[in-house]
């Protein structure tokens, strides 16, 4: 059965190679349907892959092969909790290292343009701290990141 509610995101030509991108990266994550266009559309013809149905870390998500009129854009991420440094090195690593792009503070995106947040866990915690101060000096720390590197985060923290 179907999910009630799905992401849709469209991809110029390239839906298959990104979803079992995400598949083989993330856990909790697969390839769950390819169907192909029964006939020509404005993007491609009868047999092209049209849409993939996958999920990134659980969530549901429908890629359309709509062809190059609308671009990703920052304004949608998908924003990965990590655990620790490690973590954070692997997905980092995977999507920049597959003709992906670094960005600041922890945003990176990958080769089909989609935005990415890789955000360990003592950084949002950090950052919510009922202590101003530690708040702050975690904020400042990232702000000078691209990568969050955890270690630096930790040490902000104690100040």
């Amino acid at each position: 059965m179907s999910p009630k509610n799905t992401i849709c995101l469209w991809f110029d030509k390239d839906v298959l190679d990104a979803a079992t991108f995400y598949a083989a990266t993330f856990p909790d994550s697969a390839v769950t349907r390819v169907t192909r266009a029964p006939g020509d559309y404005p993007s491609g013809h009868a047999g092209d892959v049209l849409t993939v149905e996958f999920s990134v870390l659980g969530i549901p998500c429908l890629g359309l092969n709509g062809g190059p009129a609308f671009r990703h854009s920052e304004a949608f991420s998908f924003q990965v909790a990590t655990d620790d440094q490690a973590e954070t090195d692997r997905y980092w690593d995977a999507i920049v290292g597959n003709g992906g792009q670094e960005s600041d503070c922890g945003w990176c995106k990958d080769r089909w343009g989609l935005s990415w947040q890789i955000t360990p866990r003592v950084l949002g915690e950090a950052i919510n701290s009922p202590d101003p101060a530690v708040a702050k000096r975690a904020f400042d720390a990232m702000m000078r990141m691209r990568k969050i590197d955890v270690a630096a985060i930790e040490a902000a923290v104690r100040g």
